[in-house]
């Protein structure tokens, strides 16, 4: 019939042609596009584009008519024909059914079952993603598959006695990481940059001349200046600013001299800085015995670069055959730098001569027979020939993607080289970072756990010489990472004994840190210990990138042994398996497990719940803000009564301070308010949250000038802590007006559509 009524419409209508234009598409492939003529195209063709193709009808014959009303006839009839036997076939076929009723029961059954089966396939489908395990679920499956049997395994597949960083040594445990996530599908892809890395000269070693004794120490301090210094020698304690000022008010001379400083409380790079500072011409570092508990002969090994990633392409990423103007990193040393050991410091002490440091002064160290006098009378001569090296580093990622928010993600991220052996430093964190991938990844394969978000797993290289390899990373992502990681989470140094706990983070993590602490003890009462510490979060951290540059919250966390401040063999020969199982009580493997579980809770309570808060808590932020404003506060009510600062209201950065206190109220109001079951919804909330970070890094500073941006947890002359101690009146005007602005528009980035800002914001 069909047939039949196109030959008619052909015969009565008037013919009709298309055009067929072929168009390329945004996807770069090639479609058949099809417009038919009519009056906007003939219309077109008169204008003078392309011709329609209509042809004029031609004249039809009276014979032609005649016969064309005879075809017309018979065409009816034709159909009428065909339309009956149609119909009757039809009626035979349902009186045969009818007389067959277990037939008919059997096709309504099948059919039923069908409908039933299609139905319940369809509400499978879109119930996946939505198909949310509850929270006692999902960290049950976690504690059974984070065993330390399997770390037993692990820890011992990823030690090796050396894993300098571009080594080949590294290079074999970054394919063997690679393996671990192409087994587990995870994706796994490698990041290469090839980086400036400082190493000792084999041919012209170091040296330190005091006397008659020339020592040549095998330990270093990779991005010392190079070259020759000479000095009247100082001791200077651990060269904090409050030593460097008892040494001024007891008269010994700073300026041109060499100071001997003992390792700890703050890191090598502030030390070297501090002494710059106060005109040092170069600095010694040694371990004193009352801080590290080891052999006096042990060779350390650090850096002083004050700042993270190659110090030689700051702000931008080391990626091969890439154009860069040359340039250097603002926080390298400027004076050289180098370590010694406990006995070459001894040897030096006890000759130092000056005058004696007070009791009160808390100067004296543990090494025999020493005096630990300030020093200031006689000379010595360090040399120091480091050489820069250009190495090719590889960070290795996998991803277990999420199955709502896939484009948002957390990154747990391990550091995998070490100066020696590194167990504790560098075999631990890529063991949990492993193990933990591989458990995750069966509860989402065999188990059903369906993460809301992505999880990013990554190994970086290079972490010894400042987390180079992580801030390549950071810098080669810079302008759109912050939209996609909205936490670091740090499995560095995770484990240095046990019986205490301590951390760091962002203040819009400490709510997460403090439900998963309260989980943890409950479960492993015997293992977290009773200790707990949350200090600020210093510049050599490894999550410190992650925060102060790229406005990432972050978080590091470590289980340590009661009274101890940090691992005593990070940076030597003697951080092996043996001296961390002496730490943990032969409890390594169940403690890596622990630290493992710890990790994972709080990053699957990322990637788990609808909404972001409370897991990223703004309203923590509040306090920390508050006290800092007050700082300032202060600061402006002293100026302005001595004269010194004139026509500067106190009040406007107190009001900044208050719209953002508002703004963290509204989101916590909204999701208080809001469907969770709503996607939209709650991608919008979750995205105002993850602003919050993000936008207090000032933008009013350059980030090779000054990498770590961050207002309040950052370095440098734009911080809220800056301004509260400048004594430059011009200086502290701009800073105050860059700083107000910063907090405003951060918490103007926090209501989230342009239009719901106002003046009570």
């Amino acid at each position: 019939m069909e047939r039949v009524r196109s030959a008619f419409n052909r015969m009565i209508k008037s013919e009709r042609y298309s055009r067929f234009t072929l168009q390329p598409s945004e996807d770069g492939e090639r479609h058949v596009e099809v417009k038919l003529s009519d009056d906007a195209t003939e219309a077109e063709d008169q204008a003078g584009g392309s011709p329609s193709f209509r042809p004029a009808l031609p004249r039809q014959s009276r014979a032609t008519i005649c016969y064309l009303a005879l075809g017309i006839l018979l065409i009816f009839a034709i159909g009428y024909l065909l339309g009956y036997l149609s119909h009757r076939d039809t009626q035979l076929q349902q009186e045969n059914c009818a007389t067959n009723p277990e037939m008919e029961i059997q096709k309504a059954a099948e059919a039923e079952a069908a409908e039933a089966e299609a139905a319940a396939a369809a509400a499978a489908a879109a119930a996946v993603p939505d198909a949310q395990m509850n929270w006692k679920q999902v960290t049950e499956l976690l504690t059974q598959k984070l065993t330390s049997q399997a770390f037993d395994k692990s820890l011992s597949d990823f030690d090796r006695p050396r894993r300098s960083a571009g080594s080949d040594e590294d290079k074999s445990l970054a394919n063997g990481i690679f393996a671990v996530f192409k087994k587990e599908e995870m994706d796994p892809w490698i990041g290469i940059h090839h980086v400036q890395l400082q190493t000792p000269d084999s041919k012209r070693p170091n040296s330190v001349i005091f006397g008659s004794d020339d020592f040549k120490p095998t330990g270093y301090l990779a991005y010392s200046a190079p070259g020759i210094a000479d000095g009247k020698l100082v001791y200077g304690n651990y060269g904090r600013q409050e030593d460097l000022e008892v040494l001024q008010k007891k008269n010994v001379e700073l300026k041109d001299s060499v100071l001997l400083l003992r390792a700890g409380k703050i890191s090598f790079a502030e030390q070297v800085d501090n002494g710059a500072k106060k005109g040092a011409s170069a600095v010694l570092i040694y371990p004193d015995p009352q801080d590290y508990g080891y052999n006096l002969d042990t060779a350390l090994y650090g850096h002083v670069h004050l700042g993270s990633g190659d110090p030689y392409t700051p702000g931008f990423p080391s990626f091969n055959h890439t154009q860069f103007t040359p340039t250097k990193s603002s926080g390298l040393p400027k004076i050289p730098a180098q370590t010694i050991t406990g006995n070459m410091a001894s040897a030096l002490l006890k000759t130092i001569g000056g005058p004696e440091s007070d009791a009160s002064s808390s100067f004296k160290g543990n090494l025999a027979s020493v005096g630990y006098k300030l020093g200031g009378s006689e000379n010595i001569t360090v040399e120091v020939n480091n050489v820069l090296v250009n190495k090719e580093i590889h960070n290795v990622f996998g991803v277990i993607k999420g199955f709502i928010d896939p484009d948002q993600y957390v990154v747990l991220g391990a550091q995998r080289d070490a100066w020696g052996e590194g167990y504790a430093k560098a075999t631990v964190g890529t063991s949990i970072l492993t193990e933990l991938a591989k458990a995750v990844r069966e509860m989402v394969e065999k188990d059903g756990f369906r993460p809301r978000r992505s999880l990013v797993f990554a190994s970086w290289s290079a972490g010894e010489y400042g987390s180079v390899g992580a801030t390549e990373w950071l810098e080669g992502y810079m302008s759109s990472i912050d939209k996609h990681v909205f936490t670091y989470i740090s499995l560095d140094g995770l484990l240095m004994g046990r019986g205490s706990f301590m951390a760091s983070a962002s203040p819009l993590l400490y709510s997460l840190l403090e439900k998963t602490m309260k989980a943890m003890q409950v479960n492993s009462p015997d293992m977290m210990g009773t200790t707990n510490v949350l200090k600020p979060m210093s510049m050599d951290d490894p999550a410190y990138p992650f925060l102060a540059l790229s406005g990432i919250p972050s978080i590091s966390f470590h289980f340590i042994n009661p009274n101890e401040e940090t691992y005593s063999y990070y940076g030597t020969d003697m951080d092996n398996k043996n001296q961390l199982d002496y730490k943990t009580n032969h409890h390594t493997s169940e403690m890596a497990a622990l630290a493992a579980q710890f990790a994972g809770q709080m990053a699957l309570r990322l990637v788990h719940d609808h909404v972001l808060y409370p897991s990223l808590d703004v309203s923590r932020y509040s306090s920390v803000i508050t006290k800092a404003v007050v700082r300032v506060y202060k600061r402006i009510n002293q100026l302005s009564k001595t004269g010194q600062l004139k026509e500067v209201n106190s009040n406007w950065l107190n009001r900044a301070r208050g719209s953002f206190q508002r703004a963290a109220s509204s989101i916590t109001n909204d999701v208080d308010n809001t469907d969770i079951s709503d996607k939209e919804a709650c991608r919008i909330l979750n995205d105002r949250i993850m602003t919050v970070e993000h936008t207090l890094l000032s933008p009013y500073v350059s980030p090779i000038e000054t990498p770590f941006r961050h207002l309040l947890l950052g370095r440098g002359s734009h911080t809220l802590a800056s301004i509260a101690e400048t004594t430059d009146m011009e200086h502290f005007r701009t800073q105050l007006a860059l700083a107000t602005w910063n907090l405003q528009g951060c918490a103007n980035a926090m209501v989230g559509n342009i239009w719901d800002i106002d003046e009570e914001i």
